[in-house]
């Protein structure tokens, strides 16, 4: 797979409103491997076979193994940060999520990325709210993985 020159959009808290309508990524690929699914088995103690037993998710409509979506979703973060960087921002927070859906599997073994677009900017005291419409695309597939209208705040 040919990794794709990644442009990473640097801004400052100030900055976001001008970003409103920028699209983001796509980040590099990200394999999630059996041990990634394992390690999110035992935080979140989901421990569904069609996650952790290739014998059980071979006879599963999935085929095999696949990702929580939880853990699928949990990858936005550290993808979000390879294609945007707010660089002086004191703290960055997860506000929330307006939309969540997980229209297609992972499949353990598979490649994602994230690709996504600043929606609206809301001023906040001290700094700025985003919304970002996020899509975790999987290596492969015609439909996403994930698909997420995210509400981020950044503080200066």
């Amino acid at each position: 797979m040919a990794a794709p020159a990644i442009t990473k959009v640097s801004t400052t808290v100030a900055g976001l409103p001008a970003l409103q309508g920028q699209s983001l990524g796509p980040s590099p690929w990200f394999r999630v491997t059996q041990a990634d699914v394992n390690a999110y088995a035992d935080v979140s103690r989901d421990r569904n076979p069609i996650h952790l037993d290739p014998t059980v998710a071979a006879r599963s409509p999935f085929g095999r193994t696949v990702a929580h979506g939880y853990l699928t979703l949990s990858l936005i973060v550290p993808l979000m940060a390879e294609v945007l960087e707010v660089t002086d921002m004191a703290t960055g927070m997860n506000y929330g999520l307006d939309r969540l859906r997980f229209p297609a599997p992972v499949p353990v073994g598979g490649h994602i990325r994230l690709r996504g677009e600043i929606v609206d900017t809301t001023p906040l005291e001290a700094g700025q709210q985003i919304s970002v419409a996020v899509t975790i695309e999987v290596e492969g597939s015609a439909k996403p993985a994930c698909v997420a209208k995210m509400l981020l705040r950044y503080y200066r």
